[in-house]
């Protein structure tokens, strides 16, 4: 029997550790996060989503009208910093309780099919525009135990020209683990659904669900 290398058991342990077949319990989370102190982004375009997207991956970008005036506006502000676009059946951010500032961990968890998947992420960079178009927002990005690597920007946008208030969806990624890349069809199919859900759940957050 050949015997693992250092490299490939870490791997292998790093694979255990980001998918399993039951939900995660809330210490094992806790545990997961306080791991990624150390941990480093995956990618090496970090902030891209402010400015260039990378060619060399998948890119998504996704917007709704979420209404408008002043009131929208405010619940849509909320809304991003209660973490609400995540508010769906299958995923759960931990922790329960996020500030939105850069550099803080956060951990994903995704019921896929018949498994789930712990990927960790870090805040990268807020977004706080005034002006004749308000935004507001973040982006993350992959650490290394996450499936996929890449970016992913939230924002809400009020636009004084004619009231509206928007909600937007920027991401670029592509498989990094094993398991992902098997099954990137399958990760692809998510990640739509994910973007959907995402604007009905903002949408339910002003409002107007």
């Amino acid at each position: 029997m050949r015997i693992l290398s250092a490299i490939e058991r870490r791997r292998a342990g790093s694979e255990n550790r980001l998918f399993r077949l039951r939900e995660p319990l809330e210490r094992e989370a806790e545990d997961f996060i306080s791991r990624q102190q150390s941990s480093v982004f995956s990618y090496p375009e970090v902030g891209a989503t402010a400015g260039e997207v990378p060619s060399q991956y998948n890119l998504d970008h996704n917007r709704i009208s979420l209404g408008q005036g002043t009131a929208i506006w405010n619940r849509a502000v909320v809304a991003i910093r209660q973490w609400q676009m995540f508010n769906m059946p299958w995923v759960r951010i931990y922790p329960a309780v996020i500030p939105i500032q850069a550099g803080m961990d956060v951990v994903v968890s995704v019921k896929h099919f018949w498994f789930y998947s712990l990927n960790a992420c870090r805040i990268v960079y807020i977004v706080n525009e005034d002006g004749p178009t308000k935004r507001f927002g973040f982006a993350y990005g992959t650490l290394e135990e996450h499936a996929e690597s890449g970016e992913e920007r939230f924002t809400v946008e009020w636009n004084s020209a004619d009231d509206s208030v928007w909600y937007d969806i920027l991401a670029f990624s592509r498989p990094r683990k094993i398991l992902a890349k098997l099954g990137y069809p399958v990760s692809r199919i998510l990640q739509n659904r994910f973007a959907t859900e995402s604007k009905v759940a903002m949408l339910a957050a002003v409002g107007r669900g």
